[in-house]
């Protein structure tokens, strides 16, 4: 049975309401006085959960979006740990699907150029940024490649930034032309995982 709402703790009704509002009206139209109001805190009570509004988005990024926790997952994993290709598949995966649901909450900031000037600098005050899915990735192929697992000479940069740069550029195809312009994620991820480890391999 679900908690009510009144008695849950302040910083899951804070998420909550950053969730919801950020899906709806989009991260630049989402500030923390609305955030606070829409969970029945103060905004002196949402500075004493959470750093920043950037802080609150990239929780709910990676706690609220279903293919967070395995795309992390899987880019924290090592050699040893099944075919290699298999693994950049399912990266490529929860990536694509990743980034689809994260795209529309973050789109309206681009709109603004102060806010996404503040948005960058929140973001990095707290150590994160989109950076960091990139970073992840190629410490993985790195130490694939430290392994013997990957064609000597293999650059694990530039092959972690084509996987995922194809990735987003499915979700931004996605968003702005429609789901007929993109090939389907069960045929895409692998598709791109075979032609990655073609290179790589």
């Amino acid at each position: 049975m679900p908690t009510p709402k009144s008695t849950r703790p302040a910083s899951e009704r804070l998420l909550d309401a950053a969730e919801t509002l950020m899906r709806t009206i989009g991260l630049a139209n989402t500030t923390t006085k609305a955030i606070a109001r829409e969970a029945g805190c103060s905004e002196a009570a949402l500075y004493k959960h959470y750093a920043n509004k950037e802080e609150l988005f990239v929780r709910v990024l990676m706690e609220r979006t279903p293919n967070a926790g395995p795309l992390m997952a899987a880019l924290g994993g090592g050699p040893g740990e099944g075919p290699l290709q298999d693994a950049l598949a399912d990266i490529a995966r929860h990536a694509s699907l990743f980034y689809a649901e994260a795209m529309p909450m973050a789109a309206s900031l681009f709109a603004e150029p102060a806010l996404l000037t503040r948005h960058r600098e929140g973001v990095q005050e707290i150590g994160q940024g989109p950076h960091v899915v990139l970073d992840a990735l190629e410490g993985r192929l790195r130490r694939e490649l430290d392994a013997g697992r990957l064609r000597a000479g293999a650059d694990p940069r530039a092959a972690a930034a084509l996987l995922l740069g194809a990735c987003f550029q499915r979700a931004f195809f996605l968003h702005f032309s429609g789901a007929e312009v993109v090939q389907p994620v069960e045929e895409f991820a692998p598709a791109l995982a075979r032609t990655l480890w073609a290179a790589i391999g």
